[in-house]
């Protein structure tokens, strides 16, 4: 089964997965992991590319990002 973007309206397949560390206020985000889990939120490449955190949260993005050689079809 394809897992599909949290953002609500968006339609497209998720690509990366982030969850949040209140305590120490980040926010990580990676690649799609295997399985879904409760406390993580799924994402399409546009969402997970143009994602935000607030004010004095750190954003570690630890997603490949290797630029492929391939274009994904449409």
């Amino acid at each position: 089964m394809t897992r599909q973007c949290a953002r609500p309206g968006c339609a497209e397949r998720a690509s990366s997965t982030f969850g949040y560390d209140y305590a120490e206020r980040t926010v990580w985000l990676v690649e799609l992991t295997a399985d879904p889990h409760p406390s993580t939120y799924d994402l399409c490449r546009r969402h997970a590319d143009g994602f935000s955190v607030p004010n004095g949260w750190e954003l570690r993005d630890r997603r490949n990002l290797v630029p492929s050689l391939v274009r994904e079809a449409s």
